[in-house]
């Protein structure tokens, strides 16, 4: 599934300015541009902005130290993370389908 950076920031609670600077300073950070130049958030990276919002805002992690976090533990434990990925995925999916269901009704 693909995320506008609006819908990222109604998940996450980031604003879109803040996730356009984390783009420029996190490798594994890397939406997708659409033909009008709109950036197309993956699940995968959708993630990193959770991952990176907990290691910053509750961690208390300097950007340079979150960054180096992420990829070491990207790193590491790639069968476990490649399964809690998908269910994190799966739930997400679900989030929005219920989301807009309520939008219709």
């Amino acid at each position: 599934m693909s995320y506008s950076i609006g819908d990222v920031e109604k998940l996450t609670g980031i604003k879109s300015h803040i996730l356009r600077y984390w783009e420029k300073e996190i490798p594994l950070l890397r939406p997708k541009k659409n033909n009008f130049g709109r950036r197309i958030f993956s699940s995968r990276d959708l993630r990193v902005v959770m991952r990176l919002k907990h290691l910053l805002y509750v961690r208390r992690f300097t950007i340079q130290g979150a960054r180096e976090q992420l990829i070491h533990e990207m790193s590491e434990h790639q069968d476990i993370r490649a399964c809690i990925d998908e269910i994190r995925s799966d739930l997400i999916d679900v989030y929005f389908t219920v989301h807009k269901a309520e939008r219709t009704i």
